[in-house]
């Protein structure tokens, strides 16, 4: 593994950076899509990355991407990440991210002409209908039902924690076509209009007060054979394909340095003041350290996960492992953030004595999620004892 980029690759690191500079607006560096002017600069600065073909930059050009390398992908979302732009999360989306990739790998011709072109523009959301109540962390146990029925799938069952189903006009989704078979086998990928009949959308607020996740109802939803993605009772294997790319990205861990300056930076300005509860606590001094030395570590993992991709070598426990490592980091670098200053932590975003306008609350909060969402911490351990160490499964 190689930590130096090419001259072209630097050449390329530049030319990102110079569009960022000029281009996006500073008041969305580094901070959250919180106001509704915010939110129209943001839609303004995605226009402007989708004109230079970068909204999708790995995808082929055949499908509107820049067929950017996998090394120059990683070297924009890399910039992206440390000059405080919005992410490929907030302007491209579940679509770009993980469907798009998707549908490019096992779609048929007619389903990326039909789909893929809604995406880039932004004319379609779309979400993931993976885990249900009793098949989160072990999704292959999934009860939806898809029974084939002429020309058209009959879907019955529930989905739940399904980020951004309220605002998708479609859903991704996993359901069991052969209830005889095995159960990593017998299961199918279906697009799923979210207004078709049979559906209902129900909000679960998380306990940061914002919506982001639902539980969604199937009953009797009927979607037509050709909605079927790949092959029949193959959806297991497609999915793991979709959750490796989910979990293979560098902005986590940009982000993740970056929180861990500004806690620095925060302790140096206001040792003095009161508001730091750092003092003579060596714990803390000695916490930020450790946090510090972590995100570190998590940038080398990413390094490492995208020069496999670049060698055109799928990860797999790498990425879990890269997944379980910087979603565990997260949470420590939370909980560090709100006792290093003290109670002014329990402070909520935009509370007029809240430093960083309340944002260490709001983290400590969200990164309660980050160990379940996309896969949990047990299950990335079993992915990296029975892939990565050969263990047995039982």
């Amino acid at each position: 593994m190689d930590f130096r980029f090419t001259a072209e690759e630097e050449a390329f690191r530049g030319e990102v950076h110079a569009f960022i500079a000029k281009e996006c607006p500073l008041d969305l560096r580094h901070g959250e899509i919180v106001s509704g002017e915010e939110l129209s600069q943001l839609f303004e600065w995605r226009q402007k990355v989708a004109d230079r073909g970068w909204l999708a930059p790995a995808w082929p050009e055949e499908y509107g991407g820049a067929e950017l390398s996998i090394m120059e992908q990683f070297i924009y979302n890399l910039e992206t990440a440390v000059m405080g732009a919005p992410g490929s999360i907030f302007v491209g989306g579940m679509g770009v991210n993980i469907v798009g990739p998707t549908i490019i790998i096992y779609g048929t011709e007619e389903q990326k002409k039909n789909w893929i072109s809604g995406i880039l523009s932004g004319r379609d959301v779309w979400c993931q209908g993976f885990s249900e109540p009793e098949a989160g962390s072990d999704l292959a146990s999934l009860r939806t039902r898809a029974v084939r029925d002429g020309d058209d799938y009959v879907i019955n069952g529930q989905k739940i924690w399904t980020s951004l189903a309220h605002k998708a006009d479609y859903m991704l989704l996993l359901a069991r076509t052969d209830p005889d078979a095995p159960k990593h086998k017998g299961i199918s990928y279906l697009v799923v209009p979210t207004n078709a009949k049979g559906i209902t959308i129900r909000p679960l607020p998380n306990m940061a007060s914002s919506h982001e996740f639902n539980e969604v109802f199937l009953e009797d939803v009927r979607v037509p054979v050709i909605n079927l993605l790949g092959e029949e009772n193959r959806g297991w294997y497609m999915a793991v394909t979709t959750l490796d790319i989910e979990r293979s990205g560098i902005g986590h861990v940009v982000a993740m340095q970056r929180t861990v300056k500004d806690l620095i930076d925060f302790a140096k300005e206001n040792r003095a003041s009161g508001v730091v509860c750092i003092g003579e606590n060596r714990k803390l001094r000695h916490e930020l350290a450790a946090r510090y030395i972590e995100t570190e570590v998590a940038m080398a993992m990413s390094y490492r996960v995208v020069t496999m991709q670049a060698q055109k070598i799928q990860p797999s426990h790498e990425a879990s492992a890269n997944k379980l490592f910087f979603s565990e980091v997260s949470q420590r670098i939370a909980d560090t953030g709100v006792r290093l200053i003290g109670l002014y932590g329990q402070l909520g975003r935009n509370a007029s004595w809240a430093p960083d306008r309340g944002r260490l609350q709001y983290r400590y909060l969200r990164a309660v999620s980050d160990t379940i969402g996309g896969g949990t911490s047990e299950i990335q351990r079993n992915i990296i004892g029975t892939r990565g160490l050969g263990l047995p499964r039982e």
